[in-house]
């Protein structure tokens, strides 16, 4: 027992940081793969337009990996803790008063995480119980469109799927970073290969061709729907988790050797990948049925079940689909609790995780139990997602953008970065243009006593530079500054000496 306490106080201690790069980028992937990628893509993509909607939601992803993305992740890194402490910390750039201001408008964000949070482990109940039926094999045999109108119409009748999916989650969270990471690191290499396997066996349908057309076959008119626009735009930034406030909590458990912009775009490359593949399945199916794509919440229910019914060991294949369904929407679920769980803590010192975690189940469940009809949590995710996380989303973006100094915001980009953002030079380039000044205006050795020495990495290792640009422009001014530039864990330096 006593060894038991140990390991459990050494690993406490690790609950602050992701332990590798692919632990984070995993973790960030199992946030943004979820139900927007599994479901809300294909019904996108079969309601608006096909392959027109592909091309508009792949730009959008692009564009948000570059900015919304790395932001969040940069601020978390750089308030070194989450939502509450991130818009205080960018707030503050402006004053005091203005960094109390910014805490309490941090708020709602994160009130955005934890309202999606409650129907999206109503979502994800369904998904147990539709697993739990497919082991049985009670989904083999019924009429899935009565099967699922019974328990989605009726109060308190997946109670016990509910707990299981609450505390279940929240018990993947005790250790903080280092079980989300453990998690993932399972998870997501699961999921990606149960959907390949899925996806193989829907090209083997008969007509499935007829919906890769529709996927990959844009309609060129359609662009000029700009409903088609919005609905694309709304799908990237959910799909990305880009609220204002989830991914803030992950960037805090990231090392400040890596580089916050391809963290993102690795994130988005991945989330991108599971949602193409989701679709792979479902739409090519869909069009093999002739059923229609844009079903809703039917199509994971109701039409994709149909079809497993009629394939070869479509039992098999329902049981790795809802299991594939299940790490998607719980990994989703970890990072909104824990954006919520490390702000309590962050704002409540005094608070112990397991308190929190305790306050979250109760919160989840009081309130969750009583919207488990669909045309309860139905409506409350359409409230949520047209109104609130669009809101955070904003107050996010003018935050970082506006309200914070953007040489305090270049600086959180820029940390662990192999090259600046936001200059017209890299940190090796002004090295170069100094001594090129130095040399043009005569200023030889013997004039000054002063040195420069300017240590760099060059290779792999990004450079951890603060400020380089203040600190290299008093040298210019006052020819008295000695600026050192550091590269932590660098394999090998590069070491400039000028004398002015």
């Amino acid at each position: 027992r006593g060894y038991f306490f140990t390991w459990m106080g050494e690993n406490m201690k690790n609950t602050k940081n992701f332990a590798s790069r692919w632990g984070f980028i995993l973790a960030s992937v199992g946030s943004a793969v979820g139900m927007a990628n599994v479901w809300g893509f294909p019904n996108k993509l079969g309601s608006n337009g096909g392959g027109a909607f592909l091309l508009i939601y792949l730009l959008f992803i692009f564009i948000f990996s570059y900015v919304g993305l790395p932001a969040e992740f940069a601020m978390g890194r750089h308030a070194a803790t989450g939502t509450l402490g991130a818009y205080e910390k960018a707030w503050s750039t402006r004053g005091k008063g203005a960094g109390k201001a910014g805490g309490l408008l941090g708020w709602l964000p994160l009130a955005g995480s934890l309202c999606i949070a409650l129907g999206y482990a109503v979502i994800v109940t369904y998904i147990l119980k539709a697993l739990g039926d497919s082991l049985v094999g009670t989904l083999m045999t019924t009429d899935t469109a009565s099967w699922f109108g019974t328990f989605s119409s009726t109060p308190y009748s997946v109670i016990p799927y509910h707990i299981i999916v609450v505390v279940g989650t929240l018990l993947t969270l005790y250790l903080g970073a280092h079980s989300i990471e453990k998690t993932n690191k399972i998870m997501m290499p699961v999921f990606f290969i149960i959907f390949l396997v899925l996806a193989v066996r829907v090209a083997l349908l008969p007509g499935s061709s007829a919906g890769y057309r529709f996927m990959f076959t844009p309609n060129w008119a359609a662009l000029k729907d700009p409903m088609i626009w919005i609905w694309a735009m709304g799908q990237a930034f959910f799909s990305l988790s880009v609220t204002g406030s989830g991914m803030i909590v992950y960037g805090a458990y990231l090392s400040k050797e890596e580089d916050v912009v391809h963290m993102a775009q690795r994130t988005a490359l991945f989330d991108t990948i599971a949602a193409v593949v989701a679709a792979l399945v479902i739409i090519p199916a869909c069009f093999s049925y002739d059923l229609d794509v844009g079903a809703g919440p039917g199509l994971l229910f109701v039409t994709l079940p149909t079809i497993l019914q009629d394939i070869p060991l479509g039992r098999l294949f329902a049981i790795i689909l809802y299991v594939a369904m299940i790490f998607a929407g719980i990994s989703s679920l970890q990072n909104m609790f824990e954006a919520v769980v490390e702000s309590l803590m962050h704002k409540f010192p005094k608070l112990s995780r397991t308190a929190a975690l305790a306050i979250l189940c109760a919160l989840c469940l009081g309130i969750g139990l009583f919207m488990e009809p669909i045309a309860k949590w139905g409506t409350w995710m359409d409230l949520v997602s047209i109104y609130i996380i669009p809101i955070g989303a904003t107050l996010g973006a003018v935050s970082w953008f506006y309200i914070m100094k953007k040489d305090d915001l270049l600086t959180a980009i820029n940390t662990g970065s192999h090259k600046t953002t936001g200059t017209k030079d890299t940190a090796k380039r002004c090295v170069w243009r100094i001594a090129k000044m130095k040399f043009q205006n005569n200023i030889i050795a013997g004039k000054t006593e002063k040195q420069i020495v300017i240590i760099a990495a060059f290779k792999k290792t990004p450079m951890q530079v603060t400020n380089h640009m203040s600190a290299m422009e008093s040298v210019l001014l006052k020819l008295r500054t000695i600026a050192t530039f550091k590269s932590d864990g660098a394999k090998k330096l590069t070491t400039t000496t000028i004398i002015i």
